[in-house]
């Protein structure tokens, strides 16, 4: 029996939308390849003629809408335009924003996944190293000031923003949670010159 044209392609995207939710939500350790299949609707005997392993999967995970021009996961209220001339403006509003905040399993895995990333193998830094380097492209092409640092500037943006969703994620006052994601985002901001 053939399948349609693009049903392998459909499947696959089933297999890593529903590996990206677990793994945001539970970590790559937590989760089996039994959970990331029922999670797709699907049985555990097909992964293996997707991905030669877990780690494949996990590496592939690891992109987002900086990477992937499919990426379907944005948040009510929160558009970004990549191509805009202020993206990296959108960019911190949205990475910052409380939609991003919430839906952790929908989120970029820079927030969810990077202490597994340090306990991952090459492709796993690779892959994250991939979607860091993305993010500062769009931040780096939006900075308004024209100097040699401003690639410096675009990758801070970037830790910022992400390494202050991590902390805001991390506490228990959701209060103090909000405060910091305003803080990281007026500084961010700054430093971008918007």
């Amino acid at each position: 029996m053939s399948y349609p044209e693009g049903h392998r392609e459909k499947v696959r995207t089933k297999i890593v939308d529903s590996a990206r939710r677990l793994f945001n939500k539970h970590g790559f350790e937590r989760v089996s390849v039994d959970q990331i299949m029922a999670g797709a609707g699907l049985t555990r005997g097909g992964f293996y003629s997707y991905f030669r392993s877990k780690s494949e999967l996990y590496a592939e995970v690891l992109s987002c809408f900086f990477t992937d021009p499919n990426w379907q996961h944005c948040w009510e209220g929160v558009d970004v335009d990549l191509t805009a001339t202020d993206a990296g403006m959108q960019v911190v509003q949205a990475y910052l924003s409380r939609q991003h905040f919430d839906d952790i399993e929908n989120s970029c895995p820079m927030v969810a996944l990077p202490c597994d990333v340090t306990r991952s193998g090459d492709a796993a830094k690779r892959a994250f190293e991939k979607v860091f380097h993305a993010m500062v492209n769009v931040l780096e092409r939006s900075i308004s000031r024209k100097t040699k640092e401003r690639r410096a500037r675009a990758r801070t943006i970037a830790a910022i923003c992400i390494g202050g969703m991590v902390v805001a994620r991390a506490m228990e006052n959701g209060r103090s949670a909000d405060d910091l994601r305003a803080d990281c985002m007026s500084a961010a901001m700054k430093l971008g010159g918007w």
